[in-house]
């Protein structure tokens, strides 16, 4: 992480940095982080989650109505210091919830870059080419 914390240093991001997929595996699986995937409940349920993850939505509903209590959920949740990887679909969502920790004094937050499904490509599809499920990492669907 500390190498995630340069790197965010460097490029003037407000909150601690991105960690790839794999890392974020390897932090979670080890109890070294808690997993947080900020997908809406019904992107969990039908496209998959990370079992054990803990689930704060950033946004809600199939609108993606914004959470205006995530991070004091996160906070009620995991405290101030508890290594945090945040999860979304592609990296995007995961990065404003990231942001919005750091300014709320939350300081221990990632982002896990790629997301779960990663970029959409030039088919319109996703998981071809990135994302937590591309890397075959674990995860289930209900």
């Amino acid at each position: 992480m500390a190498e995630a914390r340069q790197a965010a240093a460097a490029a003037g991001l407000s909150y601690a940095g991105g960690v790839s997929p794999q890392l974020a595996w390897q932090l979670f699986s080890s109890g070294q982080a808690v997993l947080v995937d900020v997908r809406s409940a019904e992107e969990r349920k039908f496209v998959g989650h990370v079992p054990g993850s803990v689930h704060i939505a950033w946004a809600t509903g199939t609108s993606l109505t914004r959470n205006p209590r995530f991070v004091r959920e996160l906070e009620a949740k995991l405290g101030k210091e508890q290594p945090v990887l945040l999860l979304c679909r592609s990296g995007k969502r995961s990065v404003a919830a990231a942001e919005a920790a750091a300014a709320a004094g939350l300081h221990n937050v990632f982002n896990v870059l790629e997301g779960f499904e990663g970029e959409i490509d030039a088919h319109q599809h996703r998981g071809g080419s990135d994302g937590w499920r591309f890397h075959g990492l674990p995860w289930v669907q209900d």
